[in-house]
């Protein structure tokens, strides 16, 4: 089963300050997606960790922190809300926005290599092994890529929190 990304940008005043108690909210309702600033990224949120970090999971901070990193809001409640949800605080969106700003696709886009990333468990990376670069790694991926800088600076530029829901 293929598992799919989608980043909210909410004011951390939201819920009292509580991300579990704004996640129970805000991801309870249907169509949160539309109701609040979101970014959908679908299946491309590993091959994404992994041209930003070198790692499929894991990797050096902020950089780490665009995709993986967080602190897991629904270690006993994902069935509650239908997804794992992710929250990054402020204080650690400002950084990464920062290093997305810093870092150019194509300082990173030499990573791109879907039969290493297939072998390592890269999501998607097995079906884009027969495809050419440009069409996913030049089109997919950067396009993603950069969509999700201008929405990491967003959030920065607010001072809002980013949740991440997976599902």
């Amino acid at each position: 089963m293929r598992v799919a990304m989608t980043y909210l940008r909410l004011p951390e005043a939201e819920g009292g300050g509580d991300p579990g108690a704004v996640a129970r909210s805000v991801f309870r309702q249907r169509g949160w997606w539309e109701r609040y600033p979101s970014l959908a990224i679908a299946g491309t949120w590993q091959g994404l960790h992994y041209l930003i970090t070198g790692d499929p999971w894991d990797g050096p901070h902020p950089a780490a922190d665009v995709v993986c990193g967080g602190r897991l809001l629904t270690e006993n409640g994902a069935e509650e809300l239908g997804v794992d949800v992710i929250y990054l605080a402020p204080q650690r969106v400002k950084p990464a926005a920062d290093h997305l700003a810093a870092t150019d696709f194509r300082q990173i886009a030499g990573r791109y290599d879907p039969a290493k990333m297939a072998k390592l468990g890269v999501q998607g990376a097995d079906d884009w092994i027969d495809k050419p670069p440009e069409a996913v790694r030049d089109r997919d991926l950067r396009t993603a890529y950069e969509r999700l800088a201008g929405f990491f600076k967003a959030a920065a530029d607010e001072g809002q929190a980013i949740y991440k829901a997976m599902g």
